[in-house]
C-alpha cells in the first residue's frame, strides 16, 4: 500500500469472490491534510498500484478524497492520463459540464436505467469509467455494478446454446433517432448529438466508421448496428465476458420511436427469447453491487452498470 493511499474493507456491500473484494475502496491516508493537489500527486506516483488493484478487482471507489466540484473531478481524471474516447453514438442525452467530465444521464428521475455497457453497441468504446457524485441522491440513485465475466459464467451454464447462439451471430442494434434530443427518454439522444454535426453527411461519415447503417426516415434517421459480438474475450485475464447492451435495449430502449423487443435481436435478424432476457436480468440483480452515493469518486473497467434511479446532477 503506497503512502498517501491505503486500501480498505468492511462496506457491507462488497462481495468477495475467489478472495477478491468487488469493488475495491481506497482511501487517503493519513486523511488529514489531505489537500486536492496532494490527491492528483498520489494518483500520478501510483498509478501503476492503482491499475493493478482495478486490474484485480474490476472497480475502485476511492473515498474520503477532497473532491467537491466538477473542475475537482475533471483534475482527477486528467491525473490518471487516460486517452479521452469521444462520446460518439452512444443514446443517452448527455451534457459537457467541463473537460472531460459530462451528465450521466438526463432521463426523469424515476425512470430505472437496465444495465449496460458503456457504449457496447458500437465498435469504439472506452476501457474505463469515471463517476463522480456532486450531490448525494436523498434515496436511491445508486449505479450498481456486475463483474461481466461472472455474468457470462451465469449464462454459460443456465443457457449454453442460447449462449453459442450469441457468440455465433452476435447482436443487432436497431434504434429511430429524432433531430434534436428527447429529455422524457432514457434513449433520447438525437442524430445531431449522436454525430456531432447537424450535417447528414458527416452524419454518415461518421456512422460508416462506427460500421452503422443509416436510413433516413420522417422521423427522423434509424439506425442499425452490427452483427456486433455479445461476448468478448478478455486477454488480460484470459477470459470470456458478457459485454454487451441486450438487456438495456430489450428492456429499456422504449420512447415515442422505438419499440424495444425491436431494438435488438441476433446478429441474423430473428428474435431474442424474452424468457431469457428477463432471466438474464434477474441474474444482474442477483450478482450486483449497489453502494449509496456519497459525495466523491468512483473508477471501474467497463463493467456492467446502471444508473438505477438516474439523478441530474451525475456525472461521468
Amino acid at each position: 500500500m503506497p503512502g498517501g493511499l491505503v486500501e480498505g474493507v468492511g462496506l457491507p456491500q462488497q462481495k468477495s469472490l475467489d478472495g477478491i473484494v468487488f469493488p475495491a475502496v481506497v482511501y487517503p491516508d493519513p486523511p488529514v491534510a489531505f489537500n486536492l493537489s496532494r490527491f492528483l500527486k498520489s494518483i500520478q506516483d501510483h498509478k501503476p498500484w492503482l491499475e493493478g488493484l482495478l486490474h484485480s478487482s474490476g472497480a475502485i471507489l476511492l473515498r474520503g478524497f477532497p473532491v467537491s466540484s466538477a473542475s475537482d473531478f475533471n483534475a482527477v481524471v486528467e491525473a490518471f492520463g487516460y486517452k479521452e474516447l469521444p462520446y460518439v453514438g452512444g443514446a443517452a442525452p448527455r451534457t459537457n459540464v467541463i473537460g472531460r467530465v459530462f451528465t450521466a444521464n438526463e432521463s426523469p428521475p424515476d425512470q430505472k436505467i437496465p444495465f449496460h455497457h458503456e457504449m457496447a453497441q458500437v465498435p469504439e468504446f472506452p476501457s474505463k469509467l469515471f463517476f463522480f457524485c456532486e450531490e448525494e441522491p436523498a434515496c436511491g440513485g445508486e449505479t450498481p455494478i456486475v463483474l461481466s465475466h461472472l455474468v457470462y459464467e451465469k449464462m454459460k451454464q443456465r443457457y449454453p446454446e442460447f449462449v453459442e447462439r450469441l457468440e455465433e451471430f452476435g447482436l443487432l442494434y436497431t434504434r429511430i433517432l429524432g433531430a434534436g434530443d428527447d429529455p422524457s427518454s432514457p434513449i433520447g439522444r438525437g442524430w445531431q448529438s449522436t454525430f456531432l454535426t447537424n450535417d447528414r453527411s458527416i452524419a454518415e461519415e461518421r456512422a460508416a466508421r462506427l460500421g452503422m447503417k443509416l436510413d433516413w426516415i420522417e422521423e427522423g434517421v434509424k439506425t442499425v448496428m452490427g452483427p456486433i459480438p455479445a461476448i468478448k474475450f478478455d486477454k488480460s485475464r484470459g477470459r470470456k465476458i458478457w459485454f454487451n447492451s441486450m438487456v438495456a435495449a430489450y428492456t429499456g430502449w422504449k420512447d415515442a420511436r422505438n419499440d424495444p423487443e425491436k431494438a435488438v435481436t441476433f446478429g441474423d435478424g430473428t428474435p431474442l427469447p424474452a424468457d431469457i432476457i428477463y432471466d438474464c436480468l434477474r441474474i444482474l440483480d442477483e450478482e450486483c453491487v449497489a453502494i449509496p452515493w456519497h459525495k466523491g469518486i468512483a473508477a471501474l473497467e467497463n463493467a456492467l452498470h446502471n444508473l438505477a434511479c438516474s439523478f441530474s446532477n451525475g456525472l461521468c
